[in-house]
Parts: C-alpha cells; structure tokens; sequence
C-alpha cells in the first residue's frame, strides 16, 4: 500500500507528520550578544528544528555557541555539555572538535565577518521537553571561514545536555567578546500527529 494511503485509510483521514510548524523567526539587524528563544511549545514536540542564514559577527574568526535553559530563559546552564563536531575546508583542511565537559555546543566555527562571510546552518533538538531524557542535537552548517585568508568550510555534527531536565529555552552566543551582527534564525516544531 502506498504511504499516502496508508496514511489517509489507516489513520482515519489525512496525516500530516514530519510537517514543519514554524514557532517563531528572530530576525537580527543591529549588534546583539545573544539570540533567545524562550517559546519552545516543548510539551507539543519532541523535535524541533532551527535555521540560521546570514549570520555575521562583529568580529573576525569567532565561534557560535548554543545553551539550554530550564526555567523559561532566566537562566543558560554553562556546565554538563558534549559535543563532537568535523569540519572540511576548501583548502584542503580537515579536522574535529570535541569536549566531554563543556560549557556550551559548538554551532559555527571560526566565522568571517567580512563582506560576504556569512554563516548558514541548521540543527535538530530532541527531547526538549522529556524530563526522563537528555537533550540532544544534530547540527550542519556552511560558512565561510577568515584567518587572513577567505575559505569555505562545512562542519556537521551532534551535541547532548547531560542532564535530565525539561528545557524551555535556547540562546546562540557569539564569542569570544563579539556580538551577533546580522542573521535570521527560525524555530519551527515538528508535526507527530
């Protein structure tokens, strides 16, 4: 049976899953030290996707970074953060970042802030509001990357909260000692049922 089908005979009508709710778009167009988001609809999905396009920093080969909250935003934990990340860069650069003990997820590594050297990505979270589970995230991103020289780099790859707790809000942080000068992020949740 096709799926289509399967899902408007099996389900008793139409079924949207995997649809993509948007829940909110942040769009940044003067100098700010943090992007928020402190409605997550968490109760509603399990998984919840974020994108990024044209995020530019105030400063030259800085990182993008990602923390959770539990108390609606008052609050970003800073400890109990993994993540394992791989980059592959135009000049023919390989190589990974990792970290059993972190104050944050890497997001974007190394950004230009030129002209034209902007960032793009996107990430899934998992279980955000599962009190019993950690939290976890899958991330890809293109950027182009600037120590003295313009290149183009991809980095992919995964990070966990390892602690059970119900989160509520994210941040994206530039740093070291930047601001976010450009970008649109949109959240969006993920239709199960």
């Amino acid at each position: 049976m096709p799926l289509g089908a399967a899902r408007f005979g099996l389900l008793g009508g139409v079924a949207d899953l995997g649809k993509l709710e948007l829940i909110e778009t942040q769009t940044i167009t003067t100098s700010s030290s943090s992007i928020d988001f402190t409605t997550l609809n968490e109760s509603t999905y399990n998984v919840h996707f974020v994108t990024f396009n044209n995020l530019q920093h105030t400063a030259n080969d800085k990182e993008l970074y990602l923390r959770f909250s539990d108390d609606g935003g008052s609050t970003y934990e800073t400890t109990n953060y993994q993540y394992a990340e791989q980059h592959c860069d135009t000049d023919g650069a390989f190589g990974a970042f990792q970290s059993t003990s972190a104050a944050n997820i890497f997001l974007a590594v190394n950004l230009g802030f030129n002209a034209n050297e902007s960032g793009n990505g996107y990430f899934y979270l998992y279980n955000a509001g599962d009190s019993s589970k950690y939290t976890f995230v899958t991330m890809h991103n293109t950027q182009i990357k600037d120590l003295g020289t313009s290149y183009y780099r991809s980095v992919f790859g995964s990070g966990v909260y390892a602690v059970t707790s119900t989160i509520n809000a994210f941040r994206l942080i530039p740093k070291p000692t930047c601001n976010i000068d450009n970008a649109v992020v949109s959240l969006y949740g993920i239709a199960e049922s």
